[in-house]
């Protein structure tokens, strides 16, 4: 049974809504951790825990420090988390357009299997589309400043699954690629789980 053609329209148009409310909604200290002492000497001005990449280029011993381009001090950290807010929240805006290139491309890629072959070249400009705007959100998200806070909390919450839904994502994205022209159930598989997880990840902080 063929997809009747507004299906497409209706998934767009669902998928803006719910990134306008999304963004309206969030709140910026669940994305940001952006908590100022009044006193800083009640705190460090670096968090203790902070992922690899962070710790690579904005940790005490970070390019950045050693450089000179931010060196570490109170000031300098109100620009980074200004910084950081601003990273994050072209984040959230990429990921969400990213997750509508995916529907695109997960209609497209349908009809190519189903025998349209005259989508190949469509499939695969979509593909790069959202290649460049996975890797990009990415990006934005692994190399922002650190907060200035980074408590472990326990229990499930909507950041833990965020991260974990991102690297069932990332692989899969990786899968896909890998795929892509050597295995097209693998292919398939893998461009599903990839969605799932995408889709998961992006609504997870309203959900």
């Amino acid at each position: 049974m063929k997809r009747q053609p507004n299906s497409t329209l209706f998934y767009l148009i669902l998928f803006s809504i719910i990134f306008c409310f999304n963004l309206n909604a969030q709140t910026e200290d669940e994305l940001f951790n952006m908590i100022i002492p009044e006193d800083e000497t009640e705190i460090d001005i670096l968090p203790e825990r902070m992922i690899f990449t962070q710790r690579l280029f904005w940790g005490h011993n970070g390019l950045f420090r050693k450089t000179g381009i931010a060196p570490l001090n109170l000031e300098m950290r109100e620009k980074e988390l200004k910084l950081r807010k601003i990273m994050l929240k072209t984040h959230q805006i990429i990921g969400y357009t990213t997750l509508l290139a995916m529907i695109a491309q997960g209609i497209i890629g349908g009809k190519l299997y189903n025998g349209e072959s005259d989508l190949y070249e469509t499939h695969k400009r979509m593909g790069k589309i959202v290649n460049f705007g996975y890797f990009t959100g990415a990006g934005l998200s692994l190399f922002s400043p650190p907060p200035l806070l980074n408590r472990k909390v326990r229990g499930l919450n909507s950041i833990k699954a965020h991260k974990i839904l991102a690297t069932i994502h990332f692989s899969a994205m990786l899968s896909t690629n890998y795929f892509s022209d050597r295995d097209r159930g693998a292919h398939k598989a893998s461009a599903y789980t990839l969605f799932g997880s995408y889709a998961a990840a992006v609504l997870v902080f309203k959900f």
